[in-house]
This record gives structure tokens, C-alpha cells and sequence, in this order.
């Protein structure tokens, strides 16, 4: 990954995300009063005076116990300590020592990392140290007594940390291709992340909601970075509950807007569904590049119509994103996975395409002279004078027109399948605006169609 990594360790509920969140400076780690919310290792980035680290979240350790999750999760603490500088140890100083604690602190005593001791929810002041004293008998060495909620303490424990860490390289940054895997629970989301990555960085499991953040990972192919985001399944709003589920699918909408391409994961058993179609119309609306990714294709039978059927249903249901290239994988196997970065990397390319504003016009004269503007019933046309294109990611063009209410919805679909057509914007949707004498725009394209007043 670059960055040197600084690993969180303890047991379930001792308040490990919200330091995690006050390292990194941010809110991005769910934090919720109930054991377990965190299960993957997940990154985030810190800085602390010359250094730049990536702090890793894990979830609550307990040795003792093999119900359920608790093993996975140890598998992943266990993983993120191994690619670590650094670990901190945070307790609970309010509950004091516990059994659980002294596991844990034999178990790193025998790591090769420097660890500390992070004595958490020490709020105030006076009884912080006292607190903190208690758990000289870990024999970890000296307890940094902090409060996560309010940051007192961490200056202090920064100031230790980072004279462990290596100075930070002043080199370019890398350019990375943000990527949201996104889809409805148990369609194999976290499955195809470790078919990307060749291991276990999170965790599988048949059971629906195994996932609950937003996990980053960074993967690096033929001179290109990419940021593949892992999120939690997404369903019904109405089933729902206030809690970690609401908060993870809260952190996969956050993900779809700050990816650069979103993978949309379809159980190729299931088909697309009404709740596919309902994230399908967030991807158009937040204007994000897509690839659908039809997962355990392995597990459908075929005969020589099957993919082509399969794929005219599946527009037919997507209908937002008729623009978006679809793939047919299987994580379990592998199969074709490698391909979706291909299908990424065009995405993200068009994207963020600009086009002169010369051809974008020679364009809109050859579309008007196959197919001319609309007459109204009291025989006035209209007319398109020019268009340019004025942002990208989304491409977004602007036409500029006699009258936009002189232009039906089938035309400006019609123009925009002329664009399409001729400057190709595969994978990515594009926005068009009909602007007015009277500075009237009117909004069409890949799933938007409202009205907009300037």
C-alpha cells in the first residue's frame, strides 16, 4: 500500500473505531454502542506532523470463543498486524482489566511490533491517570490514558507513535481510480474483492449483513492504482433498522459518490431485481461511471441463447444505465474476473473525456440533418444554435437552443443517442442542458429528466 500501517487492536467494545476515527480525522468508522460492528480490517488515512500512515480498524478480538464470526475476525486482526508498524492496544479504563485483555496482551507480547498501550474513555482528567494505572499489570509497558470522544491524550500517544514510522516520501502522488463494489446483501460482493486481491481480505460468509463498512483496499495492475471499495449490502429501505446496517448502507451511498466507477454485483440467480433497479437509478443520479458485474455465473445453466437472453433482460430491468458495459463472472472461480478493470479502466477514461466544442457542433449538424427539431402546433421549430461541453465526470454539455420547451422527450433522446453514437461515452453516463434565450436550462440524459431553473 505505500503508507506505513499503524494496526488497532482490542477486544469487542472498548471504543477501537472511534480512535480510529479521531487518528484519521474524520467520522468514516461506524461507531455504535454494540459489540462486533466492526468485522473486516479497514484503512484509513493519518497523518501526524512529517508522517502520513494508514490506520487499520479491526474487529473485536476474543480468543476464547469460535461462534459465529469470531474466528474470520480474528483472521483479519491477525493479517492486519502482520502488515503493521505499529500496533495500539486500546482498553477499556471505565470496565478496567479484564480476562479478555490479558489474552490479548500475552498474545502480543510474543509479535514482532511495537505496541501500545491506549487506555480509552478516560474523560477526565484527574481520573484518567488512576485508571490508566490499572493496567500496568498487562505488562505491555506504560498506558496512555485518552479519550477517544473528546482527543485528550492522543498528542501524547501520536508523539510515540510516529517516531516508529518511517518519514514520509515527498514523490508524486499516484493517481488512483476510486471503485465502489456495491449490490443487494449475500450476491458475492466481498467475494469478488478477494478474487481481485487472490486472498482473504474480507470476510465471506453465507450469511446476509457479513459486511457492515466500507472497506478500502488498494490494488495496483500494469503501472495503475486503484481503490476498490467494499460496501454493505444494500436493501429495502423499509427493512431497514436504525443501527449498524443503516449506518453501513449510509457508508456505501457515501462510496458510490466518491467513486470514480461504480461495480454494480447481480446474483446471476436471482436476475436483476426491483432493488438492482433502485441502485441503479442512484448510480445514474449521482452521475457515476458503472460496469454491471454478474456474479456466480458458474452456478447457470446454459445453452447457446442463454448470455445473450440473460443480457437483453437485464437492460430491459437496468434501464438506467442502458449505457453501462456488462460482464459475466465468477468470483468463486475466477472466471473473467481479471477483465473487470479492463471494462474499469474504459469507464473511468470516458468518464472523464472533454470533447472540443468544434466537434461536438459538427456532431449536432449531422444529427439535425438526418432527424430536424420538432414543429409546435402553431408552426414554430426549434432550432439549436451550438452546444460545448462544460464539465466532465460526468461529461456534461450544454446545448444552446431558440426554446427548450420546443424540444419533446423524444428528441433530446434522440440527440443524445447521436453523441453516444458518435463519440462513444461507453460506461459512463452523460448530461445534457437545454438552455434558452430567457436562461431556461432543461436537464436530459442517462436516467435524469427534471427541470432545472438558472
Amino acid at each position: 500500500m505505500g503508507l506505513p500501517i499503524v494496526a488497532i487492536i482490542g477486544r469487542p467494545n472498548v471504543g477501537k473505531s472511534t480512535i480510529v476515527n479521531r487518528l484519521a480525522g474524520g467520522k468514516d468508522a461506524i461507531v455504535y454502542d454494540e459489540p462486533g460492528i466492526t468485522r473486516d480490517r479497514t484503512y484509513r488515512p493519518a497523518y501526524w506532523r512529517d508522517r502520513e500512515f494508514l490506520v487499520v480498524d479491526t474487529g473485536g478480538l476474543v480468543f476464547d470463543d469460535d461462534t459465529e464470526f469470531l474466528p474470520l475476525i480474528r483472521e483479519q486482526a491477525i493479517a492486519a498486524l502482520k502488515e503493521s508498524k505499529v500496533a495500539i492496544f486500546v482498553v477499556d479504563g471505565q470496565a478496567g482489566p479484564t480476562s479478555g485483555d490479558q489474552e490479548i496482551a500475552s498474545w502480543l507480547r510474543q509479535q514482532q511490533v511495537p505496541v501500545f498501550l491506549v487506555v480509552n474513555k478516560c474523560e477526565s482528567p484527574e481520573q484518567g491517570t488512576i485508571q490508566a494505572a490499572q493496567f500496568w499489570e498487562l505488562g505491555i509497558g506504560e498506558p496512555f490514558p485518552v479519550s477517544g470522544i473528546h482527543g485528550s491524550g492522543v498528542g501524547d500517544l501520536l508523539d510515540e507513535v510516529v517516531q516508529h514510522l518511517p518519514p514520509t516520501d515527498d514523490t508524486e502522488e499516484i493517481r488512483e481510480t476510486n471503485v465502489a463494489i456495491v449490490g443487494r446483501p449475500n450476491v458475492g460482493k466481498s467475494s469478488l474483492l478477494n478474487a481481485f486481491l487472490g486472498e482473504n481480505r474480507a470476510i465471506v460468509s453465507p450469511i446476509s449483513g457479513t459486511t457492515r463498512d466500507a472497506i478500502d483496499t488498494v490494488v495496483e495492475r500494469d503501472g495503475k492504482t486503484y481503490r476498490l471499495i467494499d460496501t454493505a449490502g444494500i436493501r429495502k429501505k423499509k427493512g431497514v433498522e436504525y443501527g449498524p446496517e443503516f449506518f453501513g448502507i449510509n457508508r456505501a451511498f457515501k462510496a458510490i459518490r466518491r467513486a470514480d466507477v461504480v461495480l454494480l454485483v447481480i446474483d446471476a440467480l436471482d436476475g436483476a431485481t426491483e432493488q438492482d433497479q433502485k441502485l441503479a437509478g442512484r448510480i445514474a443520479e449521482e452521475g457515476r461511471a458503472c460496469v454491471i458485474v454478474v456474479n456466480k455465473w458458474d452456478a447457470v445453466e446454459k445453452d447457446s441463447y442463454t448470455l445473450n437472453e440473460y443480457e437483453r433482460q437485464l437492460k430491459n430491468r437496468l434501464y438506467f444505465l442502458e449505457w453501462a458495459e456488462t460482464i459475466f463472472v465468477s468470483a468463486l472461480t475466477g472466471q473473467r474476473v481479471a477483465k473487470i478493470l479492463d471494462l474499469v479502466d474504459t469507464a473511468a477514461e470516458q468518464h472523464q473525456r472533454r470533447v472540443t466544442t468544434s466537434v461536438i457542433n459538427e456532431v449536432l449538424e449531422e444529427a439535425i440533418s438526418w432527424h430536424s427539431p420538432p414543429t409546435n402546433r402553431q408552426g414554430r421549430q426549434g432550432k439549436i444554435y451550438y452546444g460545448t461541453q462544460v464539465r466532465s465526470q460526468p461529461p456534461t454539455i450544454t446545448l444552446f437552443v431558440n426554446d427548450p420547451k420546443r424540444f419533446n422527450e423524444n428528441y433530446r433522446r434522440y440527440i443524445e443517442r447521436q453523441f453516444r453514437t458518435a463519440l462513444g461515452f461507453t460506461g459512463t453516463p452523460i448530461r445534457l442542458f437545454w438552455r434558452g434565450k430567457k436562461s431556461r436550462e432543461v436537464e436530459l440524459g442517462s436516467g435524469a429528466n427534471r427541470a432545472v431553473r438558472v
